[in-house]
């Protein structure tokens, strides 16, 4: 029998809405499954055919344990998505390499540990210094760490918040010594919200809408993720077309299982937010069939010689 880890996280496990459905995907298909924690001490991963990367959000704190028990995983069984993809998607920095590929990208600038953040922040708002993306006016803004999941450490400001902003920004690069990017809020999301697009085995397989998730003077975003206003989506042709690209800007083969986030500039064309390559939320429940198609293709994958 096939045994296949659904890998978590003690506390991610029970809010994760993929599992249940993906878990009876795999059972019907007569894969042995469990879903234990990435830094469970007493797994041995090499029992495994193959090790799936799922709701391992409490990784940010500790990201390089992490790392190194992606490495370590991956070579006593095989892991999805690999470490090398991980390593890659985990740190935002990936968003410069696609912007240089020809990928649409929101605007970003990074500011990076040791770098005074107050004359950072002045330059951004000043003259929109960017090292990804095209430049364009912007009223508002966003601080948030390069290496991070969901929303966590993350916060919108305007741009008479300067004071508030920076001491953000200060304890992220200067205290935390955590890399860190600003990027002008694009206010399209408020009324057509973020588009993501889910792929599966290498094919497209469904989309969803989800409403704005930062709103002024709500603060940082402390937990695990921030909560969603989630619904299926039918993408656009030029949405579509921009996930291609991105995917195919990749610098490794197509992954298992992808998602890449994408908002509209002020101009109406879709740029890419995120690419989640590590551990996305999928969105199995909003998709028919989408549960049996990663169950498919995961025990493909499983079975490679």
């Amino acid at each position: 029998m096939t045994r296949i880890a659904l890998v978590s996280a003690d506390a991610a496990l029970p809010l994760d809405e993929d599992m249940p459905p993906l878990l009876d995907a795999l059972r019907r298909l007569g894969v042995q499954v469990s879903t234990p924690s990435w830094d469970a001490p007493d797994v041995d991963w090499s029992r495994f055919d193959l090790a799936l990367l799922r709701s391992t959000w409490d990784y940010v704190d500790r990201i390089d344990e992490f790392l190194a028990w992606a490495r370590d995983c991956g070579r006593k069984t095989r892991l999805f998505n690999p470490a090398a993809v991980v390593a890659w998607n985990t740190d935002k920095h990936y968003l410069a390499e696609l912007h240089a590929a020809g990928v649409a990208v929101v605007p970003t600038r990074f500011v990076e540990p040791g770098v005074d953040a107050a004359r950072s922040l002045q330059s951004f708002l000043g003259d929109g210094r960017l090292d990804a993306g095209a430049p364009c006016e912007f009223d508002e803004f966003v601080v948030k760490p390069t290496v991070g999941a969901g929303s966590r450490d993350t916060a919108r400001y305007r741009r008479g918040e300067r004071d508030r902003a920076l001491a953000h920004l200060h304890r992220l690069v200067e205290v935390e010594r955590r890399s860190a990017m600003l990027q002008p809020y694009l206010s399209t999301v408020d009324t057509h919200g973020e588009t993501a697009l889910m792929y599966l085995g290498g094919a497209p397989s469904h989309a969803i809408r989800k409403g704005p998730l930062l709103r002024l003077d709500d603060g940082l975003v402390a937990g695990l993720f921030a909560p969603e206003d989630i619904r299926p989506r039918e993408p656009g042709q030029d949405e579509q077309a921009l996930a291609t690209a991105a995917l195919a800007a990749l610098p490794f083969e197509p992954p298992l299982y992808a998602r890449v986030d994408m908002v509209r500039d002020a101009s109406g064309a879709p740029v890419v937010l995120e690419l989640e390559l590590t551990e996305p939320s999928l969105f199995l429940a909003h998709a028919p069939g989408s549960a049996d198609r990663l169950a498919q293709a995961a025990l493909a994958r499983a079975r490679q010689e």
